[in-house]
């Protein structure tokens, strides 16, 4: 009797989920130089678990093997494949019956090449959407399948996730841009009053600024070898495409020239450059190069973090402020970004990042100065097509949706003291 390959591969993910949450325990008694009783015998008790649930994931991968190898078989063998004829999800309202996104693309493929309509399509016609055009070729993927990519491109705890949402049903939006600060003689103001006196109104110092949202798009083509492969097909569609994604806003976000894409705050006017020291030597990197960054940050409560580059980690090993380490890694035990903590903000290695001593090679932001705007409800449109590569015997897959960004501020701020401005995003010069 045929396996339900979903429930295995949900088995597997969910055994994988705990023995990571255990394995990542694991690690951290090992690495601790000196361990009481209880340490040490939680850890044997560790190794035991951990032992275990190895043994149960290699079982759940002979068995999924072997039902991948058992529905391909009924495929080459012209057999009814279970894709066809089973309902693998108890919500088709979100997936139309279908295990995955390769599941469906096959379907799609079999619907428009004459192989046959598969039952799912007839069964919930309002989840498949054809594509406007001459051959009407394309179907829009299931809301789940969109959302999966989704949470790829814009996973919780990322870059783009610090960023300040500006949701809108629109291909615009207008942002309020306020550079005012308490101490200036702009906004709004407060002052003291003798009594009996008239209170001075002050005015919200706000301009508005238009937000473009710009078309991001993903497009590849796959063999129809590849969509014989249905484990590599749900990578490519999924796990690849909502990559190739993340990559290209977050690039957006950092370095993007503002033409047909977000403005990066690297290239706007409100980026603050740090001089290197006075004679510093090439190559290098001071605790003073990052105090003074830090004193050039504009706080007013967000979330600042650190985004360089790995190149630059060697250098921040070894600095210290008096005997204490100027960066503390993760694994240490202190709250902070996967990358550790420099100066108490965490940090994000980032490949996006420059190389070490150029300039952007090491970057202190507040994403909550950045406005990044996305269309309400609409995500990630996904289609796909065999019209287009027909006589090549392939067929393609589209992803698209609209993004637009750019920071608040249109330059730095002048402090309340002192001379030196200060802004939501802070570089260091070249050296």
């Amino acid at each position: 009797m045929p396996k339900d390959l979903k429930k295995l591969r949900q088995a597997r993910a969910d055994k994988a989920k705990s023995g990571k949450t255990k394995f990542t325990a694991l690690n951290a008694l090992i690495a601790k130089p000196d361990l009481n009783e209880a340490e040490t015998a939680q850890m044997a008790a560790l190794e035991v678990e951990v032992d275990a649930i190895e043994t149960e994931l290699a079982a759940l991968d002979v068995e999924i093997a072997a039902e991948e190898k058992a529905q391909k078989r009924a495929t080459l063998f012209n057999a009814p494949p279970a894709r066809s004829i089973i309902v693998n999800d108890v919500d088709p309202a979100r997936t139309g019956g279908f295990a995955n996104l390769a599941e469906f693309a096959l379907a799609v493929r079999d619907r428009f090449t004459g192989s046959g309509m598969d039952p799912r399509f007839g069964a919930a016609p309002a989840n498949f959407e054809s594509n406007q055009g001459s051959a009407g070729e394309g179907m829009l993927v299931p809301t789940e399948y969109r959302d999966q990519i989704w949470g790829i491109a814009f996973p919780d705890n990322d870059l783009l996730s610090m960023c300040n949402q500006e949701p809108t049903n629109s291909n615009s939006i207008s942002i309020p841009k306020d550079e005012t600060t308490p101490w200036g003689s702009a906004g709004v103001q407060s002052a003291w009053r003798s009594e009996g006196n008239q209170m001075l109104a002050s005015k919200v110092g706000l301009t508005g600024t238009q937000l473009q949202l710009h078309e991001l798009f993903a497009f590849c083509i796959a063999t129809a070898e590849l969509l014989d492969d249905a484990p590599r097909l749900n990578s490519r569609l999924t796990l690849q495409a909502g990559r190739a994604i993340n990559w290209k806003a977050i690039d957006a976000v950092i370095w993007g020239d503002g033409n047909g894409k977000p403005l990066g705050f690297m290239n706007s006017g409100a980026l603050v450059t740090v001089s290197k020291t006075s004679g510093q030597a090439t190559l290098t990197l001071t605790v003073a190069n990052l105090s003074n960054m830090l004193a050039r940050l504009l706080a007013q409560g967000g979330e600042p973090a650190w985004i360089m580059n790995r190149d630059v980690l060697p250098a921040l090993i070894g600095l210290t402020i008096g005997n204490q380490p100027a960066w503390v890694p993760f694994n240490q035990g202190i709250v902070g970004g996967p990358g550790g903590t420099l100066l108490g903000h965490p940090i994000y290695f980032n490949e996006h990042a420059q190389t070490f001593s150029s300039l952007g090679d090491i970057m202190l932001v507040d994403l909550k100065g950045y406005a990044l705007a996305t269309k309400i409800g609409q995500g990630i449109e996904f289609a796909s097509s065999i019209h287009l590569f027909f006589d090549y015997n392939m067929s393609a897959f589209r992803w698209t949706f609209r993004l637009g960004g750019q920071p608040y501020l249109a330059k730095p701020v002048s402090p309340a003291n002192g001379s030196n401005t200060k802004s939501s995003f802070v570089t260091l010069q070249a050296r």
